[in-house]
Formats: C-alpha cells, sequence, structure tokens
C-alpha cells in the first residue's frame, strides 16, 4: 500500500514556474514507476510525464516537453515535477500516481495502469 499526498500548486502568471512535490508513505516508493497526471475541468485526465523506479529513465507528453522537468529522491519518498514558462492551458489540477510494470515497462500514459493516486494539487496560469 503507498499513499500518496502532493503539494505545490497555487497561481501563477504566465511564463512562471512552480515546482510540485509528491511524497510516498512506506518503504517501497522505490519499487514503483511514477507518473504526474493533470485534468483541466470537463477534460480527461492526461499524462505528462513519467518516471523509471531509479529515476534513469523520464517521459514527457508533447505538450510539456522541454518546460517540465520529473524527478525522484527515492531517499525521501519524494517525486518531483519542476514546470517552468507556464501557459495557462496548463492549468489543471495535478495528480502523482505509483504503478507497478512489468519487466522493462516503465511508464504508461493510461491512468487506470497506475495502482495508487494522490488527492490532486490545484495549478493556475493566469494570461
Amino acid at each position: 500500500q503507498v499513499q500518496l499526498v502532493e503539494s505545490g500548486g497555487g497561481l501563477v502568471q504566465a511564463g512562471g514556474s512552480l515546482r510540485l512535490s509528491c511524497v510516498a508513505s512506506g518503504r517501497t516508493f522505490g519499487s514503483y514507476s511514477m507518473g504526474w497526471f493533470r485534468q483541466a475541468p470537463g477534460k480527461e485526465r492526461e499524462f505528462v510525464a513519467g518516471i523509471s523506479w531509479s529515476g534513469g529513465r523520464t517521459y514527457y507528453a508533447d505538450s510539456v516537453k522541454g518546460r517540465f522537468t520529473i524527478s525522484r529522491d527515492n531517499a525521501k519518498n519524494t517525486l518531483y515535477l519542476q514546470m517552468n514558462s507556464l501557459k495557462p492551458e496548463d492549468t489543471a489540477v495535478y495528480y502523482c500516481a505509483a504503478g507497478s510494470f512489468g519487466s522493462g515497462v516503465y511508464y504508461y500514459t493510461e491512468p487506470g495502469k497506475y495502482n495508487y493516486w494522490g488527492q490532486g494539487t490545484q495549478v493556475t496560469v493566469s494570461s
């Protein structure tokens, strides 16, 4: 069982930056692949970024590539999402998720593949 708690959201002007954190409970954080997803009002939850259990492999949605950076610190049971050059279309509730995948699989873009979810943190980007 893994419990995830996100923080770091807020209101920022376009072009600004935010850093989201996701703290996991339990001693097995380092064995899970992790992902960030977001959901805007009236839209489906979408994949933002994923990272392998070791942190050695990262993946990004095209919409955030070059602007967002996912990282993790397994010693601190913490996942991060550094968001730079924010745009109004980045406005959404951001969720972290943990998944236990098969050998050689480091991420999925489908939310249903992940086993555990945080409660979400709101990010609002004003124009």
